[in-house]
């Protein structure tokens, strides 16, 4: 079995969410979704899992952070291009969430942006040359 990984995040509205996370570029998983989570995978190896508030909390006892006022994580993602890079930014922030949160980053061998889910969750897309990055 290949290594996977399942990023379990909060969402208020859960419909809205699953959209978003649609737009972006994800596939919606019917078998591990229901009522209370959308199951959105972004390859065969990551995940998404949107869970509402109650549910979330059935796995913890800690309180839900508000994502829009703190941050917890900062989840990257690997693009092909930097027009890849640019077109995820810029879906995001048309399909309820913010995109280009903070400055763009253009290192000549590595390029990325930022971007907010609807719950305040921070993605960052990024390309790397990475035959230029060894050079350097």
């Amino acid at each position: 079995m290949p290594k996977m990984i399942f990023i379990n995040l909060p969402v208020k509205d859960l419909d809205a969410s699953t959209r978003f996370y649609e737009a972006i570029g994800c596939t919606k998983n019917a078998d591990f979704s229901n009522d209370d989570v959308s199951s959105m995978m972004w390859s065969e190896e990551i995940t998404f899992m949107l869970l509402k508030h109650a549910y979330f909390s059935t796995f913890t006892t800690k309180p839900i952070a508000d994502a829009h006022a703190t941050a917890a994580a900062l989840i990257a993602l690997s693009m092909d291009s930097k027009a890849e890079v640019d077109a995820i930014t810029e879906t995001a922030g048309k399909n309820g969430g913010k995109s280009d949160i903070r400055a763009p980053q253009d290192l000549g061998f590595m390029y990325g942006r930022a971007f907010e889910d609807p719950d305040g969750n921070i993605f960052e897309p990024v390309w790397m040359d990475m035959s230029a990055s060894a050079e350097a």
